[in-house]
């Protein structure tokens, strides 16, 4: 080992073990992602544009799940080992052994947004900017967990804080996980954040924009200190895939967000509380006369 390498910490990927019953940090994290978010979006949904109501959120939980979670799989299948699968379709299945994809997520939740949006008649830029604003909340704790994993770990490097990874070999790499995390989800919430607080809701478009053309950079900058996936390696120019499906979010961010700010501003009045029912009022009995009755004259 290297003088100057860090060993990686001794961090088991099994959160909880009860029996047979095995629950992974990389459950934990889609799931604290998701229940994050939606307590995120319901907030946003409460400030003004006023533009969704925050039932349509509470109901879109599911809908985001389903879409993160197949889209995510299908996604990987897809885009990153066809030729596997091809020949092991069952194991396609099998996502406790790992592989999603962050565009193919991408897609299942947009295709989720689209039909959601068009049955409840609601803005789909709108609804878009909400959903958009909360998912670095999950892309930090998807590669937190990533980096619990070991997996998806960074090219070689001589810099003080290389890690020797314990599939990477005995050559320190960088720790491209954490640097995703800081850069896909912390950075990228709070710009998201700053245009939320600014106003940009009230053109629905620019923060679903920024939020696309945000993630565009932060993975294409990213891939340049991970290691690309051995079953790809890279491709045209020297790219690697995640920096290649990144390309199309790019230009749909900026061609979206530049649309929307020549878009005129949509506010709504606060939604109404509900009213609460007063209490009947009984009028009083009248006074009941005291003492002896009065004889007629």
């Amino acid at each position: 080992m290297p003088l100057l390498a860090i060993p990686f910490p001794a961090l088991d990927p099994v959160a909880i073990s009860i029996g047979p019953v095995a629950i992974r940090w990389y459950a934990l994290a889609y799931i604290a992602g998701l229940l994050i978010g939606w307590r995120y979006c319901l907030a946003l949904a409460g400030r003004p544009p006023y533009l969704v109501g925050r039932q349509d959120v509470d109901d879109f939980l599911v809908w985001a799940t389903l879409g993160v979670v197949l889209g995510g799989r299908i996604g990987y299948v897809l885009f990153y080992k066809p030729g596997y699968y091809v020949f092991h379709p069952l194991e396609a299945l099998y996502v406790w052994h790992g592989g999603m994809s962050f565009h193919g997520g991408a897609l299942g939740v947009t295709i989720a947004i689209v039909w959601f949006t068009r049955a409840r008649k609601i803005p789909l830029f709108a609804f878009s900017d909400i959903i958009t604003a909360a998912i670095p909340i999950g892309l930090f704790f998807g590669r937190i967990a990533n980096f619990i994993n070991a997996e998806l770990f960074g090219r070689p490097t001589q810099v003080a804080w290389g890690m020797i990874f314990p599939y990477g070999g005995s050559m320190p790499r960088h720790p491209s996980q954490l640097y995703e995390a800081v850069c896909e989800g912390i950075l990228l919430f709070l710009l998201l954040f700053a245009a939320e607080r600014l106003g940009a809701r009230q053109r629905p478009g620019i923060v679903t924009g920024l939020f696309l053309a945000g993630y565009a950079v932060a993975r294409m900058s990213g891939e340049l200190f991970r290691e690309p996936d051995s079953q790809l390696g890279y491709l045209v120019f020297g790219t690697t895939m995640g920096q290649l499906l990144s390309v199309p979010l790019l230009i749909a961010g900026l061609a979206i967000t530049f649309w929307a700010q020549r878009a005129p501003a949509s506010v709504r009045s606060p939604p109404a509380p509900p009213r609460v029912a007063e209490p009947a009022v009984t009028p009083p009995a009248p006074p009941t006369p005291s003492g002896p009755p009065v004889p007629p004259p």
